[in-house]
């Protein structure tokens, strides 16, 4: 009976290591997955971030105004000045 016991016991033990080392390894290959996902992503801010540099420059807004939407500069007459006080 005793060594039945310890058979089983010593079964049981290797079979947890074994799994733990499984786990391991996985996790291993998951944290690299998902850290390649992160630079993937990085990358891509910085893609977006610079796309977005070049849309809101001012020159580039001005060309679209003038050209594409025919705005003109305003004149002297045509603007309104509004005085704030402070509280």
């Amino acid at each position: 009976m005793l060594v039945v016991f310890c058979t089983i016991f010593i079964i049981s033990i290797l079979t947890f290591y074994i799994w733990h080392q499984v786990e391991v390894v996985r996790l291993g290959y998951e944290i690299n997955r998902l850290e390649e996902k992160v630079q993937k992503m990085q990358i891509e801010v910085e893609e977006l971030e610079a796309e977005k540099s070049a849309r809101l420059s001012l020159e580039k807004v001005e060309r679209i105004a003038k050209e594409e939407l025919k705005m003109v500069e305003t004149k002297e007459s045509q603007k309104i000045y509004e005085e704030f006080r402070q509280q």
